[in-house]
């Protein structure tokens, strides 16, 4: 295929979404997390929820559409943006289904996947039949974190590090192999020299993930490069070693490396948001309260922190026609507590109720433009079941599952705090909440879940009216 034939196939397509659009026949669903909050694993189930939907095996009472008879079938269909990589959601499928079952490999790029919802409208003077197609946009959660860079210059940025750093003694501890340089501004920029740092502020970046949980690490992009790795853009680290007096020379240290992290912002956040972010028209953002409370308190915070961060960097705002052909803006947010089975069905609601803490103030935004939120806590794929047993002679009622390396569980976890944690709950807090895989399942039936007809209601509902 030629240059030209390639512009004219993407050009058509374009036309196409923006013909759909301006019929409010297409909606752009954006799924958004932290690290290890389950996006590759509840893309999955949506989509796998959405395909059964018209089977008798289906389980979804709360979406009306389905419930009320009106959904007449979906179905996979080619994505009209060839250039973004398809979700892998039959590589997913083959772990979840597998023998023994596996949770699907972490989002590592930008993808998507489009299907074609079928259904009667309800209202009387409504054509027969109607279409939705519904483009679902996964990416990873590292990259969230970007975005309020925008709003930061490099000697801002600096100083925002330096001052995380003695906030937390554990933090610094961990960055004495690239703190120690201790470089001047005028310093010959030296290509190897930087490169190795770099890779010092990746690694410590790396640390304060797994060792300390902690998920407001800036840049993003040096966790998860991906077609990027090893570009000169992402070598650089922030100037932690005093306010330098000027920039120095153009071809000095400090120059060279605020050249580099402007660089990154233009070629890389800049151009992101402008791809993919200003075409969202839903957004759902995963957060797995659980691992917060496990981190401890500097890792809840952190949590918070990172969401109120992603979140305040989004457009919203309810959208007229003009608009939304030429301008979206994101008009639903659901703010999801992941992995609700790991928990037992009576601490659901302590569960949304720590999710509502740890969004407060950042979901106040999108409700003063006017944007739907919502809080819910739910399992995309359900991995445990309630069941009881006995432990010391008392007949106790706890969930059954497998362990992550296969060991099988029945236990009874602890209760989930409704609000902020105090000091005496973190000093009784036993040893974490446990890990499960995936149940055991067949193909040939919708994955279990809990609440999943809920999201669906909530993100599609007024669509398939």
């Amino acid at each position: 295929m030629s240059a030209f034939d390639a512009w004219l196939e993407r050009a058509s397509a374009q036309a196409g979404d923006l013909f759909d659009r301006a019929l409010d026949r297409q909606l752009r669903l954006a799924v958004t997390g932290l690290s290890q909050s389950g996006k590759t694993a509840f893309i999955s189930a949506l989509v796998n929820q959405l395909e059964h939907a018209c089977s008798p095996d289906a389980r979804l009472p709360l979406w009306k559409a389905c419930d009320r008879g009106r959904l007449l079938g979906v179905r996979r269909v080619p994505q009209t943006n060839a250039h973004i990589p398809s979700f892998a959601y039959d590589a997913a499928c083959d772990r979840l289904f597998g023998d023994p079952p596996a949770w699907p490999e972490s989002t590592r790029g930008v993808s998507e996947i489009r299907l074609e919802i079928r259904y009667r409208p309800a209202g009387r003077w409504s054509r027969d039949i109607a279409t939705l197609y519904l483009d679902i946009v996964d990416y990873p959660g590292e990259w969230l974190l970007d975005l309020p860079l925008l709003r930061l210059d490099y000697a801002a940025w600096s100083a925002q590090v330096a001052a995380t750093l003695r906030r937390s003694p554990r933090m610094a501890e961990l960055a004495a192999t690239w703190t120690q340089w201790n470089p001047s501004t005028d310093d010959p920029f030296d290509e190897r020299a930087v490169a190795g740092m770099s890779a010092a502020y990746t690694a410590w970046l790396r640390a304060c993930r797994e060792q300390l949980g902690l998920s407001l690490l800036q840049p993003g992009r040096f966790l998860l490069p991906g077609e990027f790795a090893g570009a000169p853009m992402l070598q650089f680290l922030p100037w932690v070693w005093g306010v330098p007096a000027g920039k120095g020379s153009p071809e000095g240290l400090y120059a060279r490396l605020e050249h580099r992290y402007e660089q990154y912002l233009q070629h890389l956040v800049r151009g992101f948001y402008r791809e993919h972010f200003a075409g969202f028209d839903r957004q759902i953002v995963l957060v797995d309260c659980l691992h917060a409370l496990d981190g401890g308190p500097e890792c809840f915070d952190d949590t918070s922190g990172a969401l109120q961060q992603i979140i305040q960097s989004f457009s919203y705002g309810k959208t007229n026609l003009l608009q939304r052909l030429f301008r979206p803006r994101i008009d639903r947010i659901l703010f999801v507590a992941s992995k609700a089975d790991h928990v037992l069905p009576e601490q659901h609601a302590n569960l949304v109720s720590l999710l509502q803490r740890l969004v407060r103030g950042t979901a106040e935004v999108p409700r003063f433009e006017g944007v739907s939120s919502e809080c819910m806590a739910l399992a995309s794929v359900a991995a445990t079941e309630v069941a009881r047993g006995r432990a010391q002679g008392e007949l106790l009622r706890g969930l059954r599952g497998c362990a992550l390396d296969g060991t099988a569980l029945l236990i009874h976890p602890q209760d989930v705090p409704p609000v902020t944690p105090d000091a005496h709950w973190w000093e009784a807090q036993r040893d974490g909440f446990d890990r499960f895989r995936p149940q055991p399942m067949r193909r040939e039936r919708p994955m279990p879940h809990i609440r999943m007809d809920a999201a669906l209601e909530f993100l599609l509902g007024d669509k398939l009216i």
